[in-house]
């Protein structure tokens, strides 16, 4: 005999959980097998995010209040303090294995390219602004939940001594019960937003990134998945009488979604369901506490958890990869100035850190760069830590825990097995298999150019066609039919030889464009800084190309265009001399430390005045530091192009003193009394800032940017059945013109 349940369709037959994790798989299939063609899903993701999002800061206020306000004045001074144990706890958590990561790095060597971080600084966490609310409403329109929370918990206090609270205690749960029934209605939709946050999250991730960061992903990723599904949960079983297949079980979906998702406060309202549900069922909670995870829950929310603390890691993690490591004795510093920075934003906490240990505040990309994957188990570490606040804070206030030392003691020493397999296992990978290899040479001298072009150089005596003395710089090109460019062939990374031997970097290919742009072919010519002006005076260079800063005794020998970069004066130096070299007012302290310096007047000048005692060795203009290995402990370098250098010479770091930077701006010398050809140049110099070229190359030779014209995303539609190009000319419009045969 057929039911009507075995009359619904086979979606609606299998479990919740179930659909949830088969709209997971579908996704990541999807998103493999589409690649970034699944772009059009993350409208379907948002929008799904924006659902939940939409019901639980009006839940977060309703049940702080009245969860409070039903609570005598006792009940309310119990569960602030026991309360406080439990976060203190996983805090102590949290940070202990924040510290025990770095166990599993390998020895390793690195540097990178410059970052805009060196510059600049991110303004001071503004903690007024955020946890005193001085316009409640403002608060809740703009989503600040540290406020919000403390003006509900101080509205729900007050409402402690009130002799008629019950009545607007009665109207909040109501209230309080519709909005959770709104959140049940959109968690409905949950394996389709599954779906969609998985495929768009398959489909666009950056593997390259993934590659690059695999040994603190990998990390990360086991200490999250060992805190998620063993520490936190087995200390809600050691201490309460829940077991331990049973801790998680009630909300385990709203786990799939946290992670899914990344965002912990969309699932608060299904999360305190769930462990209000597992305590009434173990007998925990009667009618006068039942609603204690209701005020738990929303106010543990605004402190920092678990996940947060572990990722207080990355900073160690930095410091390891830029050959600047925390050592041991900063570790408490670290965890007082982590616990605190981190009661506000991660992207904000994080780069302070990095500028308070001075680790190199560019790895700060790097951390984006792991959000991709970390945020989702941070969020999973995060929604485990609410439960275990939810849990063993009810069961504390209950008066239930459990302080058994035989279970204490067993779990103490599974934990301290698991974490010792985990972390010694790691090591050993890493230390073979996954051993990573530095490859800041080949990152440089083996970078691709975007404006690709053979580069014709001029060799001695080989020189231009005679034209007349009279002649302006116009004519003479118009006459040869080429452009000269005269090039400073070292000048990383604006005009060097790759490892073909091939001349290339930013002015190499603004040259091009330049000829392109005027009809006419490049030719180059290799001189020096000191020559430039008899050649531009002799007609036999039209213009310098090499990344030349533009000083008062040069524009007196030269016509300068107008600039068309600025680069920041820093010093270059070995890395154990970071600290010493981080502000001016300590640089000028040095005694016995010498500087090397290229001879230039004018920045040699504002060297002396910042640092007189100081004591600075002449270097030659056209020192070769590509291939030479420096002697010196410390160089006075752009940071620009010192970023570079430090790809082939790991051992150095940039320091951009503090404070005050020195901006240094480049330009191209011109032959002098030549307006006209001035006034072109600077013409060309504006269009190519306008078009965006500048900002291309900057990107691609300055900050070590992949260039846009890299291949698609890996997937099985493109690279496996050969049914897409690899352009996105070539790629198929799939949503629109599907009926048709996909180019290859």
């Amino acid at each position: 005999m057929t039911t009507a349940s075995d009359r619904r369709p086979w979606w609606r037959r299998i479990s919740f959980t179930k659909q949830i994790l088969l709209g997971l798989t579908l996704g990541v299939f999807t998103g493999l097998f589409l690649g970034d063609l699944v772009r059009p899903l993350t409208v379907v993701a948002d929008g799904f995010v924006k659902l939940l999002q939409m019901t639980v800061l009006p839940y977060v206020t309703v049940s702080i209040v009245s969860s409070l306000g039903a609570l005598s004045l006792n009940e309310a001074k119990r569960l602030g303090l026991r309360g406080a144990s439990i976060l203190v706890t996983l805090w102590v958590v949290g940070l202990g294995y924040a510290f025990l990561i770095p166990l599993a790095f390998p020895e390793t060597v690195t540097a990178s390219f410059f970052s805009t971080t060196l510059v600049t600084h991110s303004p001071p966490l503004d903690v007024v602004n955020l946890y005193i609310p001085a316009n409640p409403f403002h608060s809740l329109a703009n989503n600040v939940v540290p406020a919000v929370v403390l003006f509900s918990v101080v509205i729900g206090v007050a409402m402690i001594g009130l002799e008629r609270k019950q009545v607007i205690v009665d109207v909040l749960v109501v209230a309080g019960e519709a909005i959770r029934r709104a959140t049940q209605l959109i968690v409905r939709l949950t394996p389709i937003g599954i779906f969609a946050i998985a495929a768009s999250a398959a489909g666009t991730l950056d593997i390259d990134q993934v590659e690059r960061l695999q040994v603190y992903l990998i990390t990360y990723t086991a200490v999250a998945l060992l805190v998620s599904f063993w520490v936190l949960p087995g200390l809600v079983a050691a201490l309460t009488p829940i077991p331990y297949r049973e801790v998680l079980a009630p909300t385990r979906d709203a786990l799939i979604t946290a992670f899914m998702a990344g965002d912990l406060f969309i699932v608060l309202p299904i999360l305190i369901t769930g462990c209000k549900e597992l305590l009434a069922r173990h007998g925990i909670t009667d009618a006068s506490n039942e609603s204690l995870p209701d005020v738990l829950v929303p106010t543990a929310f605004n402190f920092p958890h678990t996940g947060k603390l572990i990722s207080l890691s990355f900073v160690l993690f930095a410091g390891w990869l830029s050959g600047t490591p925390v050592a041991v004795a900063d570790y408490p510093s670290l965890a007082a100035s982590g616990l605190l920075s981190f009661f506000g934003s991660l992207n904000a906490a994080i780069p302070f850190l990095l500028d308070l240990f001075r680790i190199p505040a560019d790895t700060f990309f790097l951390f984006l760069a792991t959000g991709v994957i970390n945020s989702r188990f941070g969020t999973l570490i995060a929604a485990v830590h609410t439960v275990a606040i939810a849990l063993v804070g009810t069961v504390a206030v209950a008066g239930q825990v459990r302080l058994e030392p035989r279970r204490l003691l067993r779990y103490a020493a599974i934990t301290a097995a698991l974490t010792f397999v985990v972390l010694g296992g790691l090591r050993v990978i890493f230390s073979t298999v996954l051993k990573p290899e530095f490859q800041g040479r080949q990152m440089i001298m083996e970078r691709a150019v975007r404006f690709a072009h053979p580069a014709t150089i001029l060799q001695e005596p080989n020189d231009p066609a005679d034209v007349p003395s009279s002649a302006t710089t116009l004519d003479a090109i118009a006459a040869r039919k080429y452009l000269i460019a005269c090039v400073l062939p070292r000048n990383i990374p604006y005009a060097f030889r790759n490892a073909a031997g091939e001349l290339t970097g930013f002015d190499i290919e603004m040259a091009h464009r330049f000829g392109r742009d005027l009809g006419v072919d490049v030719r180059f010519r290799e001189v020096t800084i000191a020559a430039l002006p008899a050649l531009c005076a002799e007609r036999r260079c039209d213009i310098a190309m090499s990344g030349v800063a533009m000083t008062p005794r040069r524009a007196s020998a030269v016509l300068f265009s107008q600039p068309y970069l600025d680069e920041t004066l820093a010093f270059m130096v070995r890395d154990h001399m970071r600290d010493v070299f981080g502000t001016w007012a300590s640089i000028g302290q040095l005694e016995g430390v010498t500087v090397g310096a290229v001879n230039v007047p004018y920045y040699l000048a504002e060297l002396r005045d910042r640092a007189p005692n100081l004591k600075i060795e002449l270097l030659p203009p056209e020192i070769d530091l590509i291939n030479e290995e420096p002697r010196l402990d410390a160089f006075m370098l752009p940071a620009e192009r010192g970023s570079v250098v430090t790809l082939l010479h790991p051992q150095f770091s940039i320091v951009v003193p503090e404070p005050s930077p020195v901006k240094v701006p480049l330009a191209y010398p011109l032959p002098m009394h030549d307006g006209d050809w001035a006034g072109v140049v600077n013409t060309w110099i504006d269009l190519k800032r306008r078009d965006g070229t500048i900002d291309q190359l900057y990107r691609h030779w300055i900050l070590g940017q992949e260039s846009a014209h890299r291949p698609r995303r890996w997937s099985i539609i493109r690279n496996v059945l050969k049914w897409a190009g690899n352009t996105p000319a070539q790629g198929c419009q799939i949503f629109s013109n599907c009926g048709q045969r996909w180019p290859v």
